[in-house]
């Protein structure tokens, strides 16, 4: 059991140790909280993902929003909203991708998996899981498109990331 406000050292280790030899020859301090090149990226947590890689950016250049399965939630939405007005985002592109793992399962079965494995009912959570990934990236894009607190002429587009080839595939719709 973690101590209250003790940082678990011997856990974070390694994250320690690697940051004190990233933040060594730092150069990022002259970047600013502006998305540089008007861009947010709403994508999923998959670890396989490299947002800024994979549509050619770097640090500085766009902002980076994730979530299990890259769905449009209220707090997607709230940040959007301050990435638009705020931070220099002027286009949105919404990324899932394949292979995930909440495009696999049904709601009701993920539920089920956690309580059986570990023994807590999360059924008061919704996981948004998804049964037709393009039909869930087509309802996303359009409740950016009509959100009414979003700054206007902000363009939006989804296209799906395919994880073993490094491709984007755009949405048509």
């Amino acid at each position: 059991m973690q101590k209250e406000g003790h940082f678990p050292d011997e856990v974070f280790g390694d994250i320690l140790k690697a940051n004190k030899e990233f933040s060594r020859d730092f150069k990022g301090s002259q970047l600013t909280g502006l998305a540089s090149r008007g861009l947010a990226i709403v994508t999923c947590m998959d670890s396989r993902i490299s947002p800024l890689a994979v549509v050619g950016m770097q640090s500085g250049d766009a902002k980076i929003l994730r979530n299990a399965g890259a769905r449009v939630t209220e707090d997607v939405l709230r940040t959007l909203v301050l990435a638009t007005y705020l931070l220099g985002v002027d286009r949105i592109l919404v990324m899932p991708h394949t292979d995930c793992r909440m495009a696999q399962g049904q709601e009701a079965a993920i539920h089920a998996t956690i309580a059986a494995q570990y023994g807590v009912d999360t059924r008061s959570l919704d996981f948004r899981t998804v049964r037709d990934q393009q039909a869930a990236l087509i309802s996303d894009v359009i409740r950016i498109r009509a959100y009414p607190l979003l700054r206007e002429g902000v363009e939006v587009a989804g296209a799906i990331y395919n994880v073993s080839t490094g491709a984007l595939e755009p949405l048509d719709f």
